[in-house]
């Protein structure tokens, strides 16, 4: 079984953004740029299936910018994969026409399973996974905490708000993962060195034939507020009075 994993490359989770002077978005000038961090747990868990003889290859693709290729093709494949696919763009694509490209891809690569993060770490749409599944007509098993594979399909534990669910999944299927998952491995200097002779196929919007204009307008990016000071209060009946003023207590 083939295992395709979509990954992003996002502004690094340790960097604090900053905003563009003119308020167009946020600065990605000379900053430090990696791999959505769901997307590595994506990536950990097809190189796990492929480690148990599930898997017969892991493949990752990207749609972004030509240093994607080093800031996140070259850690999946030393984390593990097989090969990558970069879809080289310089515009900013919105989750649908994503979707549209991955459904290309998937078209194109036949997986058994798509395995990608829940969300990215910059836009936290949480939308491409599920996009994705409604143009394949795949069964989705999304915010996944634990995955087994038995028979033709799979069992997928997803983190929901009143606990866990359990749903059984037919292949091929889309996986979305959440954080407790897995712990993605380290990508050792000497994997790195061995991953540089792995292939990379490197591909344009136009070879697939999808629309990704813009169907979004962003207006203006502003920093949030900062927080104000706390007021101290002397006794209970105090503390009530304010928390009545401000209309939390009755």
């Amino acid at each position: 079984m083939k295992v395709l994993v979509p990954v992003k490359r996002v502004l690094d989770y340790n960097v604090k953004p900053r905003v563009k002077a003119d308020g167009t978005g946020v600065d990605l000038a000379n900053v430090k740029m990696s791999m959505n961090p769901f997307d590595e747990i994506a990536i950990e868990e097809a190189v796990r299936l492929k480690e148990k003889g599930a898997a017969t290859e892991v493949v990752v693709v990207t749609i972004g910018v030509a240093k994607a290729e080093t800031d996140v093709l070259l850690t999946a494949r030393a984390m593990g994969a097989d090969r990558g696919i970069l879809i080289q763009t310089d515009d900013e694509i919105e989750p649908l026409a994503v979707a549209k490209l991955l459904a290309k891809v998937a078209e194109e690569e036949q997986p058994g399973l798509i395995i990608l993060g829940k969300q990215a770490i910059d836009d936290d749409s949480n939308q491409t996974g599920q996009m994705l599944a409604a143009l394949l007509g795949w069964p989705q098993g999304t915010f996944a905490s634990k995955v087994e594979l038995g028979g033709n399909g799979m069992q997928v534990t997803r983190e929901v708000d009143g606990g866990l669910e359990t749903v059984d999944l037919k292949l091929p299927a889309i996986v979305t993962t959440d954080l407790r998952l897995n712990e993605p491995r380290y990508a050792t200097l000497p994997n790195i060195m061995k991953a540089k002779s792995k292939p990379v196929a490197k591909k344009t919007v136009a070879d697939y034939g999808v629309d990704t204009a813009p169907r979004l307008k962003t207006l203006k990016v502003v920093e949030p507020a900062k927080r104000t000071a706390g007021i101290k209060v002397g006794s209970v009946d105090e503390l009530v009075e304010k928390l009545k003023g401000l209309g939390v207590a009755k």
